[in-house]
């Protein structure tokens, strides 16, 4: 018969657990009432007196000893024990599940495979705790949504995924059939994988297409077939991930920054106010509405942004700018005025 634990039980054995993994190694140790803090503020409902008693009755068990030399007395573990605990702490635990989701198109399956014990034990854990600790709770009371449209992510194969992850680790060229959806083409491509960057719903890796040095976007989702190469990657030496992303590379255009002057309409301008474009933005007020200017970088995503405020933001300079979503708006006016609209 299989021996089930109570809720009761099970949480003064994972209070006990957490207990053990705050301890120090070395004198003077930690006290009962840092203890005690570090505890409640773990989610876990006890008294001052019942981490001493934890304490003693621990204690009994594990190589534990008292700095009883001065007040306030320190506990930590006796010198010259190796005491390796494998268990997680509840903090660990809601870490853990809460980046579950977030790591796993990044991680190479190798890496993967050695968090997944981790990542199910974190789940077992605020399982068992949850009906008892509010901070094992803590993963249902939180959440992150996307701003965009509420878009489905596309399907990646996962052999392709971790072909190209392998290629990044082991720093390889690869081999690979790609379709690129802009001119509606698929390439033979040799690519310089040099990292691997997740955008929305959209995996990149970003790479070089040999013999040619530039650096470019391609989805993951888009390649048909990828095979590594015994060739070593070119170009390593001279990327930085941080210092290409700096240059808003991933909102795709020009890198180049603009002096964006615009028209805002009064509510807009509330909004804009609270998430500004720049640390330069200025609002100046008008008649009616403000007057914006605020030098950003001249991507498609800034675009996007603008066509999507409707008549709520009007563009003044730059002039080529100004001119691009007024052709895109008179395309779109005319689409609109097209009198057969049958599917």
């Amino acid at each position: 018969m299989r021996f089930v634990p109570s809720t009761k039980t099970h949480n003064a054995l994972s209070r006990q657990w957490e207990l053990l993994q705050q301890l120090p190694k070395r004198s003077p140790g930690i006290t009962v009432t840092e203890l005690h803090t570090r505890l409640t503020a773990a989610g876990y409902s006890i008294s001052r007196r019942s981490v001493e008693r934890d304490l003693h009755d621990l204690s009994l068990v594990f190589p534990l000893q008292c700095n009883d030399a001065g007040t306030p007395f320190g506990w930590f573990w006796k010198p010259g024990v190796s005491v390796e605990l494998q268990g997680i702490t509840l903090t660990e635990a809601v870490s853990l599940t809460l980046v579950e989701d977030a790591v796993r198109p990044l991680l190479p399956g190798s890496m993967l495979s050695t968090l997944e014990p981790r990542f199910e034990h974190a789940r077992q854990k605020l399982r068992g705790l949850g009906g008892d600790n509010p901070a094992a709770r803590w993963p249902n009371k939180v959440a992150s949504v996307r701003p965009d449209f509420n878009l489905r992510a596309p399907q990646i194969q996962p052999e392709t995924l971790e072909a190209l992850q392998h290629a990044l680790i082991s720093e390889q060229q690869v081999r690979c059939q790609y379709y690129s959806a802009h001119s509606d083409k698929q390439s033979e491509l040799t690519l310089n994988p040099l990292a691997i960057v997740q955008r929305g719903l959209v995996t990149y890796l970003i790479a070089t297409a040999a013999p040619y040095t530039d650096v470019r976007q391609f989805a993951v989702h888009r390649f048909r077939s990828v095979k590594v190469l015994d060739s070593t990657c070119q170009g390593l030496e001279s990327f930085e991930l941080q210092t290409y992303l700096a240059t808003d590379a991933l909102h795709f255009g020009k890198p180049e920054k603009i002096c964006l002057k615009a028209w805002v309409s009064e509510q807009q301008a509330r909004l804009i106010r609270e998430t500004p474009l720049s640390t330069d933005m200025l609002l100046e007020p008008l008649a009616q509405g403000f007057q914006l200017q605020a030098t950003v970088t001249n991507t498609w995503q800034l675009h996007w942004w603008i066509l999507s405020l409707g008549d709520s933001f009007v563009v003044h300079e730059p002039a080529t700018l100004r001119q691009q979503v007024c052709d895109s708006l008179r395309r779109a006016v005319a689409a609109y005025e097209h009198e057969d609209c049958s599917l």
